[in-house]
C-alpha cells in the first residue's frame, strides 16, 4: 500500500509546513532585502538605491465590497515594512454566468477603491471561467520606501512592549454576521448583527493611517497585520520572525460587545477569528504613551496587551493571574462557523 497523504486543514499553512518550503525552495536574490518567511507578509527589493516594496493577496469570499476588502489588505502589509502603496495590479476570476454589468462593476469599484487610497490600478487579467463559483480578486500591490525607512520583519525584541489597534477580531466578526445573519438574528438580535456587519468600513479594516502615524511617532521595533488564525497567531508570527516568545494578557486585548456577543453565541474564541483592521504593534516601553499619542491624533485606540520576552519556545496567555499556552488556530475560527453554510469561504 502507498504511504497516506497528509491532508492539510483549510486556511494557512501550518508554520512548520511553510518554514520548511520556504528553506528549499526560497529565492537567495542578493537585491531581496526582505524575502519570504514565516509571518513576513510583504517583500522588499532594492533597486539601485529605490526600495520596491510587493505584496500579493486574494480575496476569495463573497463580499459585498470585495475591491475595497482587496485594496486595504494588500495596502495594511505594505505599510507594516513602513512603505507607501502606489501601484496594483488585479487578477479577476469570475464564475460562469457573469454580466458584462457585473464586470463592469468590478472594474468601477476597482479603480475607485484604489483612487481612494491614492494608488494607481495598473493593469491585471480578467477572465470567466467554470473553475469558480464566486468571483476571486488576487492582488499584486506595489509600494516604495525609504531604505532607511524599511521595517524588517523580526525586529522585537525581548523587554518591547505589545500594543494592539482599534479592537479584536474586526474582520471575523463582520463576515459572520453577514453570512450567518438570519441564524445569529435569532441569538444575539439583529441591532447586533447589524452593527457588526458594517465593521469591515467603520471602525474599518484599513491600517495605514495608524501605522504611518506609530512610524513617525518612533520607537517601534515591529509592526504586523494579523489576519487568518486572529491574533493568537499573528502574534505568534510576530514574535517567531524575531526569535522571541511573548506574554499576552487577555483581560487587556480590546473586544467590542458585538464580536464578544456573536463569538458566545457561536461557541468561537476571538483570538483565532480573522482579525484584519488591528494593527499589532512592538515597541520600546519608554516610546508607550507617544505611540498612543500619535493614535489618537489619527482617532484610532491603542492599547498594550502584552510583552515580548526572551523565551523563543514560550507564548504565554495570562488569564485571571493565570498562565497557559497561547492557542493555536492552524484553521482560522471563523472557517470553522461558516463550514456549514453554503458559498461561504476565506481568503
Amino acid at each position: 500500500m502507498g504511504e497516506e497523504r497528509a491532508i492539510l486543514p483549510v486556511g494557512k499553512l501550518p508554520g512548520e509546513l511553510l518554514a520548511r518550503l520556504i528553506a528549499a525552495y526560497g529565492s537567495s536574490d542578493p537585491t531581496v532585502l526582505v524575502g519570504p518567511g514565516v509571518g513576513g507578509d510583504a517583500a522588499a527589493i532594492d533597486l539601485d538605491g529605490t526600495t520596491l516594496v510587493v505584496k500579493s493577496d486574494p480575496i476569495t469570499f463573497a463580499s459585498e465590497s470585495p475591491a475595497q476588502y482587496l485594496v486595504d489588505v494588500n495596502a495594511n502589509d505594505l505599510a507594516c515594512l513602513g512603505a507607501t502603496p502606489r501601484w496594483m495590479m488585479v487578477t479577476a476570476l469570475l464564475p460562469a454566468g457573469t454580466s458584462e454589468d457585473d464586470v463592469e462593476t468590478h472594474f468601477r469599484e476597482l479603480r475607485d477603491a484604489c483612487v481612494g487610497r491614492k494608488i494607481s490600478l495598473v493593469g491585471g487579467h480578467t477572465e470567466v471561467t467554470s473553475a469558480v463559483s464566486r468571483p476571486i480578486l488576487v492582488g499584486v500591490l506595489l509600494g516604495e520606501a525609504r531604505r532607511d525607512a524599511l521595517l524588517r520583519p523580526g525586529g522585537a525584541r525581548p523587554g518591547d512592549v505589545l500594543l494592539l489597534t482599534k479592537a479584536l477580531a474586526l474582520e471575523g466578526t463582520a463576515l459572520v454576521a453577514r453570512e450567518l445573519g438570519d441564524r445569529l438574528g435569532d441569538l444575539v438580535g439583529r441591532e447586533i448583527v447589524e452593527r457588526a456587519s458594517s465593521f469591515l468600513a467603520d471602525p474599518g479594516i484599513s491600517v495605514v493611517p495608524e501605522a504611518l502615524a506609530v512610524l513617525d511617532a518612533g520607537g517601534v521595533t515591529a509592526l504586523h497585520d494579523p489576519t487568518e488564525g486572529g491574533l493568537a497567531m499573528g502574534v505568534r508570527e510576530l514574535v517567531l520572525a524575531a526569535g522571541c516568545g511573548v506574554t499576552i494578557d487577555r483581560e487587556a486585548v480590546p473586544v467590542l460587545p458585538e464580536t464578544a456577543s456573536i463569538a458566545a453565541a457561536l461557541a468561537l474564541d476571538p483570538l483565532g477569528m480573522l482579525a484584519s483592521g488591528s494593527l499589532l504593534v512592538a515597541a520600546d516601553p519608554s516610546s508607550v504613551d507617544g505611540l498612543i499619542a500619535a493614535c489618537d491624533a489619527v482617532g484610532v485606540r491603542l492599547t498594550q496587551i502584552g510583552e515580548v520576552t526572551d523565551r523563543a519556545d514560550r507564548f504565554t496567555l495570562r488569564v485571571d493571574g493565570a498562565e497557559r499556552e497561547l492557542p493555536v488556530y492552524e484553521s482560522d475560527e471563523v472557517g470553522r462557523a461558516l463550514s456549514g453554510a453554503a458559498g461561504s469561504s476565506i481568503r
